[in-house]
């Protein structure tokens, strides 16, 4: 999933500091890594016809002649069901890739639809829309650049008072953009950016689902950091975006999934996230994934509590969190009824609140983050339980987060030593390569916090869960094992004695002869027998 840069060896008996900029210049092309997007797609609402959905009606591949009648039929028609019936058939023909390259080829057709999207009639604007809407669901280009005198159109319907025209408008906006860069360069001096900042304080959370939509089209496109991003942090975008964001009973999963994606997109994009972070986007977020873990907690099938101090030496689980929720109330949302948008929040967030952490902004405001306690770690743990359990391929996204959480953080370091979690994390070894990595990652975090936190870590399991990831054959799982030995060794010299004693030589020895792990095998050894 990564590309991990292995950096310059240290010599025997290095010291820290050495060790903690080889990590730091690994971890920044780990976090480069990470900045990865959803994958473009485009949406399509076809709920809106009530014949379809009875089967009334047959979908046909249309030729010139059929679509310059309908045509003729929703613009001249002497009565306005006609007129309107002639529209569903010519939208229901668009449906087919066939269709829609004759209806581009026709001359004046496109002038036509727009016309009749322009026009003073309801309802033969809003078929005239959805037939743009199929054009613009297209899977050719040309068909969306045919498209394109009929944006700014779109763009101006967005001030309506109709929220199932302004949601059809916001979805066709969408599609059209992230296919063509010509629709892109026409919209933004139009006022794109304008626009949508004021459909956000739209009461409709289906508008809201569908600007999120168009909005998370946009800011993907490849000349967004240097043209889009900055009219959008320097509008109320931002602010409202996060509002929507915040969890309680009024937080809006289908909604807040679409814009913790805009959000993702923003950060990774690198233009101002101290912007961001002035606006209350590392607290919004971290009080937000305290919510998904409380939705995941009230699932029936989580197999989680989060109870208080007394309580922690009945649980019997072998990946096992509990702890107290009690320092802050968060109110209640309703994400646990809507499990999997949930779900489909957790992955943006986590991404969201991992690269944000990296930003050196984040350390002069870390008063206000609300990220400080327990309650984060504890909240990480139980949604990497829960992946563990459902969706294991979540798990790299937690633990990307719990390494950005501890890297700089003693304290963070500290709740996962005074809750009990390196067992627990251990556990985790075995899940895969990329799993691995991670999980020594952040243990190497809390071992480079010097003496008192590798007391922790030594004596315990982690010497032979170390022994055993010696027996690996990958490459990137081998060296960050060596480099979690180097600092115990460095920290804990009895740590070394018992390496010795446990045969930790000759498990070294079958990396003497690979060519990226020799060196760092040969350091190791000379530091283990003179400690």
């Amino acid at each position: 999933m990564w590309n991990r840069l292995q950096g310059r060896l240290r010599p025997v008996g290095c010291g820290v500091e050495e060790l903690r900029c080889r990590r730091r210049e690994r971890e920044a092309a780990l976090r480069k890594a990470r900045r990865e997007q959803q994958l473009v797609s485009k949406r399509l609402l076809r709920d809106y016809a009530p014949e379809e959905a009875a089967g009334e009606c047959v979908d046909l591949i249309l030729g010139e002649a059929e679509i310059q009648q309908f045509l003729r039929l929703a613009q001249r028609g002497t009565e306005e069901k006609e007129r309107e019936r002639a529209l569903v058939s010519l939208r229901r023909g668009l449906q087919h890739l066939e269709t829609q390259q004759t209806f581009i080829r026709l001359e004046g057709s496109m002038r036509t639809l727009i016309g009749l999207l322009t026009s003073n009639q309801a309802l033969l604007q809003l078929e005239a829309a959805r037939c743009l809407h199929e054009l613009s669901h297209s899977e050719q280009s040309a068909v969306a650049e045919a498209c394109l005198p009929a944006t700014s159109y779109l763009l101006t319907y967005l001030s309506g008072h109709s929220s199932d025209f302004i949601e059809l408008c916001l979805y066709t906006l969408g599609n059209l953009i992230v296919e063509s860069e010509a629709v892109r360069r026409q919209l933004l001096p139009q006022g794109i950016v304008p626009a949508l900042a004021a459909c956000i304080q739209s009461p409709h959370p289906t508008v809201l689902e569908a600007l999120g939509y168009a909005l998370s089209q946009l800011l993907q496109a490849k000349e967004a950091p240097e043209k889009i991003i900055p009219s959008v942090l320097g509008s109320t975008l931002p602010q409202h975006m996060l509002r929507l964001l915040q969890p309680g009973p009024k937080l809006n999963p289908g909604v807040a999934v679409e814009f913790a994606w805009c959000l993702h997109y923003i950060i990774c994009s690198q233009v101002n996230n101290a912007l961001l972070i002035t606006h209350g986007a590392l607290s919004t977020l971290g009080l937000l994934l305290l919510d998904l873990a409380g939705a995941v907690q009230r699932s029936e099938d989580a197999g989680l509590e989060l109870v208080g101090e007394e309580d922690r030496s009945r649980s019997s689980r072998p990946f096992f969190l509990l702890c107290s929720f009690s320092k802050v109330q968060v109110a209640p949302s309703n994400l646990h009824l809507i499990p999997n948008l949930s779900l489909q929040l957790v992955c943006p967030v986590f991404r969201c609140l991992s690269n944000l952490l990296t930003e050196t902004a984040a350390e002069a405001v870390e008063g206000q983050m609300q990220l400080r306690d327990e309650r984060v770690v504890a909240a990480l743990f139980i949604l990497l339980q829960f992946f563990l359990q459902k969706q294991p391929s979540l798990l790299p996204e937690g633990l990307w987060l719990l390494n950005n959480l501890t890297a700089n953080s003693p304290s963070f370091c500290t709740s996962l030593l005074s809750l009990d979690l390196i067992e627990p994390l251990l556990q985790l070894l075995p899940v895969s390569n990329v799993v691995s990595v991670l999980v020594l990652t952040v243990l190497c975090n809390v071992a480079e916090k010097g003496p008192a936190y590798c007391e922790h870590l030594w004596p315990g399991p982690l010497l032979s869960s170390l022994l055993g990831m010696l027996a690996f054959s990958d490459t990137d799982v081998i060296g960050q094992s060596l480099e979690l030995l180097q600092l115990l060794f460095l920290y804990r010299p009895e740590a070394a004695q018992a390496f010795l004693q446990q045969s930790g030589l000759q498990a070294l020895e079958r990396h003497e002869e690979e060519a990226q792990l020799q060196e760092r095998v040969h350091v190791l050894q000379q530091t283990a027998l003179h400690r």
